[in-house]
């Protein structure tokens, strides 16, 4: 998976009488676009003819349109022999370009947005990783510091906390999941294509969780991005679908229904042990700033649950709740996360163990909370929050021992009492 990809193929017909097959294909996903697809295609050629040096083809991708999109492609086909359609009957962006990659016959398969959010002159730097040999994935980022960005706040905070839910939830380490601006090399394209499920915009985030579970090199690329304000993405259904797809693509590895090692052996990046060994660290050190990273989000979580239920419980019926409620969250994101644990072996074990650490936790806060009340009758809910969260803290190096001990000591010596009976 290292080899080089020849940048200059020999200029030979093929049985059909066309042109050999290009280096990249840039597939356009388009429905109901006849406003900006020629538009977009027109400046794209332009881009590809002055800046990129090799062979390009440009495929629009239609899925099911149901306006003139499809017969403005099909002009556009005829009057550029670098310009190709193809044509879905169902709808979805992903359906569109896991159909479109695969038929495809370049070395390299890329995709833009049709209203060319990205700045073109990202292209290039995306492609020249894989040209190398280098990468295998890259992806555009509107996430790197260096990045240029325009859109609105609602758009920047629905993509950052995506982000944040696929670095701790699924253990992601790409900065910029959604961002319409990816490439691929195709042969790794062909072998990963067929075990990514989803046909909707959920496809590029499973395509990269695959990729990266795999030991693939993903390469970033800081790109500017100005957002469209006349795009038709439903925010909020995207945000939804995309929650389900990283629950349906976190079950299925956990189950081990994809075939990870086997990618990985046919990808040729056996030394590679997957994301684990790309910059995070591993052994006490990483444990424990895995272990922060859960608790400042539990400690968030209950600060707020416990805001919301105080209203109407009381102190310390919302004090019991909201670290109720956080201990199930933590416990299985610590098992997870913190200490690697997956599948069902030992779950009830180490959620009843959770239960009781949460049980020490709350009679650490109840306690703080009689005291305080004791001491100031009349305070109120923020400085109850505040002692809340001292406590909370005081009750963290215990909670981080315990669960260390039942995640990660005791899973060793089960080991050992194993391989002794064995």
């Amino acid at each position: 998976m290292t080899a080089t990809i020849d940048p200059e193929p020999a200029a030979v017909d093929g049985p059909s009488g066309r042109s050999a097959p290009p280096v990249l294909d840039i597939v356009v996903p388009v429905y109901n676009e006849q406003d900006d697809l020629e538009p977009c295609v027109r400046r794209l050629r332009e881009h590809l003819a002055s800046q990129v040096p090799y062979p390009s083809r440009i495929t629009i991708a239609d899925n099911a349109s149901t306006d003139r999109t499809l017969a403005i492609a099909e002009r556009l086909a005829a009057e550029y022999d670098d310009v190709a359609v193809v044509h879905l009957d169902q709808k979805g962006r992903g359906r569109a370009l896991n159909h479109a990659w695969l038929a495809s016959d370049a070395q390299i398969v890329a995709y833009c947005d049709v209203d060319l959010s990205t700045d073109l002159n990202a292209l290039m730097p995306l492609v020249a990783p894989l040209l190398s040999g280098h990468s295998d994935v890259a992806i555009g980022t509107r996430l790197d510091r260096s990045s240029r960005v325009v859109r609105g706040a609602k758009r920047e905070f629905v993509s950052r906390s995506y982000n944040l839910i696929l670095r701790f939830g699924m253990r992601a380490h790409f900065s910029d999941a959604q961002c319409g601006f990816k490439a691929i090399r195709a042969d790794v394209a062909r072998e990963l294509l067929p075990y990514v499920a989803d046909t909707g915009w959920f496809f590029d985030t499973e395509l990269l969780v695959l990729a990266e579970r795999i030991g693939l090199r993903i390469a970033e690329v800081p790109v500017d991005w100005v957002d469209d304000p006349d795009s038709s993405v439903d925010i909020v259904a995207t945000a939804v679908a995309d929650l389900k797809g990283c629950a349906r693509v976190g079950w299925s590895l956990a189950r081990g229904r994809l075939p990870v090692d086997q990618l990985r052996r046919n990808l040729g990046r056996e030394r590679y042990d997957g994301p684990e060994l790309r910059g995070v660290p591993t052994g006490m050190t990483g444990q424990v700033i895995r272990f922060v990273t859960v608790g400042v989000a539990s400690t968030l979580a209950f600060a707020l649950l416990y805001l919301v239920l105080h209203t109407h419980l009381g102190a310390q019926a919302s004090n019991f709740l909201a670290l109720a409620i956080t201990a199930v969250l933590n416990t299985a994101a610590n098992r997870r996360f913190t200490f690697g644990v997956r599948g069902r072996r030992g779950l009830v074990g180490h959620h009843l163990f959770g239960w009781g650490v949460f049980l020490f936790g709350w009679a650490v806060t109840a306690g703080s909370l009689a005291v305080l009340h004791a001491a100031v009758p009349d305070s109120g809910r923020v400085l109850e929050l505040g002692v809340l969260v001292v406590a909370n803290l005081v009750a963290t190096a215990t909670r981080f021992a315990g669960l260390r001990w039942i995640f990660v000591r005791r899973a060793e010596n089960e080991n050992v009492t194993e391989e002794a009976r064995s």
